[in-house]
C-alpha cells in the first residue's frame, strides 16, 4: 500500500459513503483491507505466543461494514480503528481487568477505549488499539456475560434492524437488550465488588446468590439467542 496514498484511501471513502464506487474502487478497498493483516497476525501470534490467550477475530473488516460504518459516523476511512480485529472472552471481570494490564504492558502505546461506566448503547467491552507499522488493530476484551449480550444485540440487529445495534430502531428497539445490558452491568459490578472482600467477610449468602444470578442471566441470554437462530 506504500504507493496510495492516505488521500486517496479517504477519497476512496467519500466514495464508499456516498455509494458511488466502481470495480476499480473495489480492488483498492481489497488491497487497503489486505494491508492489515501483517499487522493483525503480529498482535494474534503475540497474544497466542506471550500472553497464552486464544483469540477470535478477523483479518480484516467486510466492505459492507466498512461503508456501514462510513454512513453512521463522522469519520474518514483512514481513521477507523477496526479494519482488522480480534476478540478475548474472560470469565468475569476480574480476568478482564488482568487480560487488559497484561496487553497494555505487552503492546506499549496501546490505546485503552473502556466501554463499561459508559456503554454503547447497551454494549459493554474493553477494546485495546494496538498499533504496528502503522496499522491498527482493536483488540476487544469481553466478559463471558458481556459476549452473550453483543451475540443477542447482533442477532436482533439481523432479524429487526441493523441500527438497532447502534441505538437505532425506534419503537422495533426490543427493551430485552437495554434491561439485560443493564442487568449484566450490576451483575458483574456487584461480583467485582466482593472479589475485593475476603471470603470470610462476606455476607454468608452471598457467594450462592450471585452465583445464582449468573446462572440465570446465562439461562435468559443463551435462551433468547437460540430462540433467534431458529426464526
Amino acid at each position: 500500500m506504500d504507493e496510495v496514498s492516505k488521500s486517496q484511501i479517504d477519497r476512496l471513502g467519500d466514495r464508499l459513503r456516498a455509494g458511488n464506487i466502481d470495480e476499480e474502487d473495489l480492488r483498492l478497498l481489497d488491497r487497503y483491507r489486505l494491508s492489515f493483516s501483517e499487522a493483525y497476525e503480529f498482535v494474534v501470534r503475540k497474544i497466542r505466543d506471550d500472553l497464552r490467550y486464544e483469540p477470535t477475530g478477523r483479518p480484516a473488516k467486510s466492505t459492507t461494514s466498512i461503508s456501514e460504518k462510513l454512513r453512521r459516523e463522522t469519520i474518514r476511512l483512514t481513521q477507523i480503528q477496526d479494519i482488522a480485529g480480534c476478540r478475548i472472552v474472560t470469565p468475569d471481570m476480574l480476568d478482564q481487568v488482568l487480560v487488559v494490564n497484561e496487553l497494555e504492558y505487552q503492546f506499549k502505546g496501546a490505546i485503552i477505549v473502556d466501554r463499561r461506566e459508559n456503554p454503547s448503547h447497551g454494549y459493554r467491552a474493553v477494546h485495546v488499539i494496538v498499533q504496528h507499522h502503522g496499522k491498527l488493530v482493536e483488540i476487544q476484551v469481553r466478559t463471558a456475560l458481556q459476549h452473550l449480550w453483543a451475540e443477542l444485540s447482533e442477532k436482533l440487529s439481523d432479524l429487526i434492524d441493523p441500527a438497532i445495534k447502534y441505538g437505532g430502531g425506534g419503537e422495533d428497539r426490543p427493551d430485552i437488550l437495554d434491561k439485560t445490558s443493564e442487568m449484566v452491568a450490576r451483575t458483574e459490578e456487584w461480583e467485582l465488588e466482593l472479589s475485593g472482600i475476603p471470603k470470610e467477610d462476606r455476607p454468608q449468602t452471598a457467594d450462592s446468590r450471585l452465583e445464582e444470578l449468573k446462572t440465570r442471566l446465562f439461562s435468559l441470554l443463551k435462551t433468547k439467542i437460540d430462540e433467534l437462530k431458529v426464526q
